[in-house]
């Protein structure tokens, strides 16, 4: 025996991993599987706290998937974060679609999303809410690497 163990992940980790995100029905809303793996330090807010917990502990080969709840995952579906707009915020729509997701820009300057609930008229009804929110989540994950991001750490 060499006499190293694996790192689990936690604070001051960097990580590479495969997951996906379905609904309970099975529908995929996210995967990695089949494309270049998540790499990150845990900790950093790249995964959404229930997402970052899930992982907590896990070391290079494991693998897991778990059922989130809305509260563990995306969190609730919050009818405040539901605006009906003018149509005119649209000029560049010509025919905007229910579920259509679009960018906006937050007060803040960030980019966030909102998708399409209804159209009346020349009123647009834009939900703000994470596609997720309100829903439980199947976190399906492959850790690949657990390594300090301070290589010298734990030598």
């Amino acid at each position: 025996m060499s006499g190293e163990f694996p790192f689990p992940i936690g604070p001051g980790m960097r990580v590479r991993m495969h997951f996906a995100l379905s609904l309970t029905d099975g529908t995929v809303a996210y995967s990695s599987f089949n494309e270049e793996p998540l790499e990150f330090e845990w900790g950093d807010g790249t995964l959404r706290p229930g997402l970052e917990l899930a992982v907590l502990g896990l070391v290079a080969g494991d693998q897991q998937t778990l059922t989130l709840l809305p509260e563990q995952a995306y969190g609730l579906h919050d009818a405040a974060l539901v605006h009906d707009m003018p149509r005119s915020d649209f000029p560049d729509l010509v025919d905007p679609g229910v579920g259509q997701l679009i960018a906006f820009e937050s007060p803040t300057g960030e980019e966030t999303a909102g998708a399409i609930l209804a159209v009346d008229g020349e009123t647009v009804r834009v939900d703000f809410n994470h596609p997720l929110a309100g829903r439980e989540v199947v976190f399906r994950v492959k850790i690949l690497s657990v390594v300090p991001q301070d290589p010298g750490a734990g030598a």
